[in-house]
């Protein structure tokens, strides 16, 4: 679970997936509960990846790219740190984010577009 510490959130990756290899969409889906929680109250957040052997980009899609998709890219990105993060696995987390971004955007702009054509509600 996530420690509240001065308006900052601390969440271990390996406490809250249970595990070290962090590869299921499940085991994501937890981290991103939380983070969104404490996106949701503006908080700050520090995410560490202590003791995590093995990290893929189904899980981080769960964990991280999803978030693109309900907050703004800054907020996102001015209240979330990563730490203890290997090169190689922040190399996967920064595609992981890239694609979040360009995804939500087209989706947005797709969603907007077809309103536009159709009127009415979002569809």
């Amino acid at each position: 679970m996530g420690i509240l510490t001065e308006e900052r959130v601390k969440i271990n990756v390996f406490e809250t997936a249970g595990e070290n290899c962090c590869v299921a969409a499940c085991d994501g889906q937890k981290v991103y509960e939380i983070i969104k929680a404490a996106l949701c109250e503006n908080k700050k957040i520090e995410l560490s990846f202590a003791y995590v052997n093995e990290l893929t980009p189904t899980f981080l899609n769960s964990a991280i790219g999803q978030l693109y998709g309900c907050f703004p890219a800054e907020q996102i990105e001015s209240n979330l740190l990563f730490m203890d993060i290997s090169e190689e696995d922040e190399i996967i987390l920064k595609r992981v984010i890239e694609r979040a971004k360009t995804y939500f955007e087209h989706a947005y702009t797709c969603r907007k577009a077809l309103k536009d054509v159709l009127g009415g509600e979002d569809a």
